[in-house]
């Protein structure tokens, strides 16, 4: 197998490693300030402003890529939109060389991060970045602006080597990886098609290198019953006791899809690789009325191979076959979608890009780099199923991404800059910084 690398000066090498421990403070420092953010859904602008601003120190010229519906909604990958994206544009960024002599890259990571759930169960506050034994704590730390972090110190180490990239380098902050990925959709459709696509999150408590990862498909289903008084309960229709009924069919669902034939052979060693969960639940008006309207939250996983479209069908199946339910005493029920609709993808690990990231992080950590079959999705796979571009994750460790006291080791985070700079040294070439 041909080297996937071009070959880096010994000099460089060791100068752009020097300048990745000098950065190392600012490192912790940058990530603090994008971790001060909470840029939920909707909320995410003040950290993009960050990002534009420190894109922009680094002598780059950084634009916003608005996700536009109208240009997008009937492109493959799309998924439907849970708010409006007026003021929330994404922010990119590009490097151009004087001559090239390597391949392009795209290093990309969202600043969007799930809410916090109950603040008075964390140890400090979310929004507070907080250090305790060498790990930083914090909503969002690990998932995944940490990575993101990584990213554009490895791009700030080159420089401060003296060097830049032989080869065009795009950088980009996203929105929505979280409920849509519309933002990573935008951003493959306005930037110019890149050689290899890696983006930096984390791993499953340890760095890891992605090679599959599932879909998911965001549904919505609401259920109408009759309201009464309790004093006349059995001649009402409870619409929370009928949505228990269809809790229990996606149970059904689920243990269906995770029948060792339904599995794609990436997720063999998986037990149960297919979750559907209930995220959300409103309903009732009053604790002495029968309630009238119940609506679940559900995220359904989708198996690679099984496309998003036929899981939305099956659901929608599921759902009026539930309507005929005698338990549902007559109880009417509909489903939406909104969020999304997302397939699952395969990053071989024989792939240029994944062969490079594995064998850097040998080189610089002495340890092999272990393979992650992800039950989550990530923005990596528009590039590999819609682009026909390399794409694969490789990020820091993580620790309670999405729960409480989420974290981030620091000293991964800094083997992880380290990684990166190498891997934009040998995949794109180096030049002398211009000046």
């Amino acid at each position: 197998m041909t080297d996937t690398l071009l070959p880096i000066d010994p000099g460089a090498r060791r100068a752009i490693l020097d300048a990745c421990g000098e950065l190392e403070d600012e490192t912790v420092r940058l990530l603090a300030r994008l971790a001060r953010h909470r840029s939920v859904l909707g909320q995410e602008q003040g950290c993009l402003d960050d990002v534009q601003e420190v894109l922009s120190g680094l002598g780059l010229r950084p634009f916003p890529v608005p996700v536009e519906v109208g240009r997008l909604q009937s492109v493959p990958g799309f998924s439907p939109p849970l708010i409006p994206y007026d003021g929330r544009d994404n922010v990119a960024a590009i490097h151009r060389p004087r001559e090239r002599r390597g391949r392009s890259l795209l290093l990309q990571g969202h600043v969007d991060v799930v809410p916090e759930g109950a603040a008075d169960l964390w140890t400090t506050p979310p929004y507070e970045p907080d250090i305790r034994d060498g790990r930083m704590y914090g909503r969002g730390t690990a998932d995944m602006k940490a990575g993101l972090v990584a990213a554009i110190t490895a791009y700030r180490a080159l420089r401060l080597a003296g060097l830049q990239p032989a080869a065009e380098l795009q950088l980009a902050a996203v929105i929505e990886e979280e409920c849509t990925g519309n933002g990573a959709l935008a951003v493959m459709h306005a930037l110019p098609k890149p050689d290899a696509c890696l983006i930096p999150e984390p791993g499953p408590g340890y760095p890891a290198l992605y090679v599959a990862e599932v879909g998911v498909v965001w549904a919505w289903v609401t259920v109408t019953g009759r309201p009464t008084h309790v004093r006349d309960m059995q001649a009402g229709v409870n619409a929370i006791d009928a949505a228990f009924v269809l809790v229990e069919r996606f149970r059904a669902y689920e243990n269906a899809m995770n029948r060792a034939e339904r599995r794609h052979p990436a997720f063999a060693a998986e037990n149960h690789p297919i979750n559907v969960n209930v995220g959300t639940i409103e309903g009732g008006e009053w604790n002495s009325s029968v309630p009238t309207r119940a609506r679940i939250g559900l995220r359904v996983g989708v198996m690679p191979g099984h496309p998003a479209s036929e899981v939305r069908a099956e659901i929608e199946a599921l759902v009026e076959e539930a309507g005929a339910d005698p338990r549902l005493r007559g109880a009417r029920v509909g489903v939406e979608f909104a969020g999304f609709m997302a397939d699952g993808a395969i990053f071989p690990p024989d792939q240029a890009i994944s062969r490079a990231v594995a064998r850097l992080h040998a080189d610089v950590t002495g340890a092999d780099l272990r393979e992650y079959t992800a039950l989550g999705l990530t923005d990596a796979r528009f590039y590999t199923l819609y682009q026909g571009t390399e794409a694969t994750c490789y990020g820091p460790d993580s620790d309670n991404i999405h729960g409480i006291d989420e974290s981030v080791g620091l000293a991964s985070v800094h083997d992880v800059t380290r990684v990166l700079a190498l891997t934009v040294a040998g995949w794109c070439g180096l030049e002398k910084l211009s000046t």
